[in-house]
């Protein structure tokens, strides 16, 4: 529970950094290509970070007894953040297209992520 909302908030942290030094300092570096592609890290990041407090939040032992799909979502989205998201930034800023080939192994986490709490919330006994 408590590691869902710290590792949550770090990425809240962070993606509020990112966002604005893509929007500062790298505005005349990058091209409209490249800062389309900033812009979408930073936005899947922040999806997710909102997703992991979430189930941070779900974990309680007063909303849900079992918490394993729950810590396994967690995770996958943290993942996913890093190869999606992290797969992304590094994308923009160098131009390595290879990378490309990297950032659907973290749309795949993510999925996972959120067919994990799908079935967590299916499987939790009122």
């Amino acid at each position: 529970m408590k590691g869902s909302i710290i590792s949550g908030a770090i990425h809240g942290l962070l993606v509020v950094a990112l966002g604005a030094f893509g929007a500062h300092a790298l505005d005349n570096v990058l091209d409209e290509y490249g800062m389309g592609i900033w812009e979408k890290a930073v936005q899947y990041q922040m999806f997710h970070a909102i997703a992991i407090l979430a189930i941070g939040i779900l974990m309680s032992p007063k909303l849900f007894g079992s918490i394993k799909q729950l810590k396994a979502a967690a995770l996958c989205m943290n993942l996913g953040i890093v190869f999606f998201s992290g797969s992304l930034y590094i994308l923009a800023l160098s131009g390595i297209g290879v990378l490309g080939a990297i950032t659907p192994i973290g749309g795949v986490l993510f999925l996972t992520g959120w067919i994990l709490l799908i079935i967590s919330t299916l499987k939790h006994n009122n």
